[in-house]
């Protein structure tokens, strides 16, 4: 089979932060006293000169900002950052630029400037509406800010916008983490990102670990929260994710669905295809603003081809997240392998009804979804 070249997006990475929040483990790092905002510009824009030739004529279809808190920047600064962006690659017509932002005031100022410069949708981190909750995440906004943020966002008319809202909290009971979804709800975004709070390795909670709620609590948050979102009109497209119709993430879609995207800034991750050296390839940037921002050095860190054995457990790592069907045509284009090679891998899984297959793909069922670990570790070469 031949490698077909897939959608292309952006992902730009901004590491900073007004404090490491104790449950992250992005690449971030505490503000220093003034960000040098315009030199990491131009050295995004220079890192996004040498992946040129991975772009390989194709148009921007996405384009994420993320970081840390990139609405720390200036509007001027992402203006600058976007107009550079496009004068190398072109957008698409509809092209979606998402910029993460923190919801306390002096980020909710930004929000108009952020559209004028470009940004269409806005990824707003509310995590709880709670102050308890967010005390003991290590937020610094409260309730109120949140709601306002929220508020302000509808009233820009962006194209959409997402709220990130977790559950499964330190002490939280299941009345709590429903009400805070039933607020998020009645914001009426166009997107909401619901997720659990798992602890992960090098973060504060990894080493003062808090007492999360049992199995029972997180599966009736889970069981509920899913009824109310479903009943609000909110349709679920992927793990963590319901948007309204019409408002699935761009860019989200084009990871999950195993297509192309540059990573520019520290320590972000690209994924590229290669067709004409039956090559698909990841990328990683340097992870320290010093570092990054030394133009004696490189901007790339390393970068490594995905091996044919990892091919299916990569694509189906990424498709499986999705509600919607991993099609074999489309796992053949992408991955350059016949379908008949992931029918052998899968075999055990369709055998024990974790995984169903049909003429044109493959897809988890309901208990599938409950034991994804397994179907992917049973991918994984020995």
């Amino acid at each position: 089979m031949s490698l077909q070249l897939p959608t292309l997006s952006l992902y730009v990475h901004i590491p900073w932060c007004v404090q490491k929040c104790p449950y992250c483990d992005f690449n971030s790092h505490a503000q220093p006293q003034e960000i040098p905002e315009s030199a990491y510009i131009q050295c995004l824009l220079d890192d996004l000169r040498q992946d040129l030739p991975y772009a390989q004529g194709r148009s921007l279809s996405s384009i994420f900002i993320g970081g840390g808190t990139p609405s720390l920047f200036t509007a001027e600064g992402i203006d600058k950052l976007l107009r550079g962006i496009e004068a190398m690659i072109p957008f698409e017509d509809h092209i979606e630029i998402t910029l993460e932002a923190n919801p306390g005031t002096f980020e909710t100022e930004r929000f108009s400037g952020f559209k004028q410069a470009g940004v269409n949708r806005l990824s707003i981190g509310v995590q709880s509406l709670q102050e308890a909750h967010l005390i003991k995440l290590g937020r610094i906004h409260n309730p109120e800010q949140a709601l306002r943020a929220a508020q302000h966002a509808q009233q820009l008319a962006l194209s959409s916008f997402n709220l990130d809202l977790m559950h499964g909290l330190p002490n939280q009971s299941t009345a709590e983490a429903l009400s805070d979804l039933e607020a998020i709800i009645a914001c009426n975004p166009p997107h909401i990102s619901w997720y659990q709070l798992t602890i992960e390795p090098n973060t504060l909670f990894a080493s003062q670990p808090p007492i999360l709620p049992d199995d029972d609590t997180l599966w009736n948050i889970y069981q509920q929260g899913h009824d109310m979102l479903t009943s609000a009109g909110y349709m679920q497209y992927e793990v963590s994710a319901y948007s309204k119709l019409g408002h699935r993430s761009k860019h989200n879609i084009n990871y999950w669905e195993f297509g192309d995207y540059l990573g520019i800034g520290c320590g972000a991750h690209g994924k590229i295809t290669l067709p004409s050296k039956r090559q698909i390839i990841r990328t990683e940037k340097v992870k320290h603003p010093r570092g990054y921002m030394d133009l004696t050095r490189d901007y790339l860190y390393r970068s490594w081809n995905i091996e044919e054995q990892d091919l299916v457990f990569e694509y189906f790592m990424n498709h499986f997240r999705l509600m919607t069907e991993a099609p074999r045509a489309a796992f053949e284009a992408r991955t350059g392998l016949q379908a008949a090679v992931a029918d052998t891998l899968l075999q055990d899984a369709i055998a024990e009804n974790l995984i169903s297959r049909t003429e044109t793909g493959w897809q988890p069922t309901a208990l599938g979804r409950l034991h994804l670990n397994k179907v992917l570790s049973d991918l994984l070469p020995e």
